[in-house]
């Protein structure tokens, strides 16, 4: 059950293996100051003793808001084997993202702004045009470029649909995902 309690009464837990640093943290505590319903919905777990089993970094990046109050999720009757064991695949994101999803549904700014640390594309919307080969990566792809590489694209670019795919490259990871061009 979800309660709201003072956040002095809530320990960090000094067993906690996951860290956020210097800009995430920022980023975090800035989405909890404009967005601090959402903690409301994904609650502090701790224990019977109020010691976090989940949560440290955003209970953390809570007590930077200077917000009094917090949601806890209490785990009443665990093992230390349990505790344990929530500790770390509370942490462990087995899942991954869907890049051609992100970066055609959502702006990279935004997604940024949340913490999700993607590329920058510097203009937003139409002008932007993705280095379709990494030996592009510093040089500004032309629309001729884009003709030559649609060529060799298959089905991702497709001639006269009224959507077409420009595979690109994330330049920090170099994942290949496709790009709606309008």
């Amino acid at each position: 059950m979800v309660k709201k309690v003072k956040t002095n009464t809530i320990k960090s837990n000094p067993a906690n293996p996951r860290i956020i640093k210097n800009d995430k943290f920022r980023d975090l505590v800035e989405s909890m100051k404009g967005f601090p319903e959402m903690l409301e919905k994904r609650a502090i777990v701790v224990d019977e003793n109020m010691m976090i089993l989940g949560g440290n970094m955003r209970f953390r990046a809570w007590q930077e808001t200077g917000f009094k109050d917090v949601w806890i999720d209490v785990a009443e009757g665990w093992t230390q084997k349990q505790k344990d064991e929530f500790m770390i695949k509370d942490n462990n994101h087995s899942g991954e993202w869907d890049w051609d999803i992100l970066a055609n549904d959502w702006k990279s700014s935004e997604l940024n702004a949340w913490g999700l640390g993607v590329w920058e594309n510097k203009i937003e919307g139409s002008d932007f045009k993705p280095a379709m080969f990494p030996s592009q990566s510093g040089a500004e792809v032309t629309d001729d470029d884009i003709e030559k590489g649609s060529d060799s694209l298959g089905s991702t670019f497709q001639k006269g649909t009224e959507r077409k795919f420009i595979e690109t490259m994330c330049p920090e990871c170099g994942h290949e995902f496709n790009v709606a061009q309008e």
